[in-house]
């Protein structure tokens, strides 16, 4: 019986990650074509490409900041309808009279 050493597992550099990630996910080209020339799993850069689309940081002053966000823009979608509403208003009275 032959015991073959186990690999232990290979150690990337964070940029080498964020390179690879930013390389699978602007070309054309699937990722696995990209991870067989960098030389990576493909399960591997998978998850990778999966990491880095989780959000950093979900703090209480993000939600915040897009609550008062949401808040400012509904605010000025009703300013907008009633100027839109205006509009219309004015459009058809001036009609009454070119016609």
């Amino acid at each position: 019986m032959s015991t073959t050493p186990s690999k232990s597992p290979t150690k990337y550099s964070s940029e080498f990650r964020a390179s690879a990630v930013k390389l699978a996910t602007d070309t054309d080209q699937p990722v696995s074509v990209t991870a067989k020339n960098l030389g990576v799993n493909v399960n591997t850069l998978h998850t990778w490409i999966h990491n880095a689309s989780k959000p950093i940081n979900t703090s209480s002053d993000k939600s915040e900041c897009h609550y008062e966000e949401v808040k400012r823009l509904k605010k000025e979608l009703s300013m907008v309808k009633q100027e839109r509403d205006l509009l219309k208003k004015a459009a058809a009275y001036f009609e009454l009279y070119i016609v």
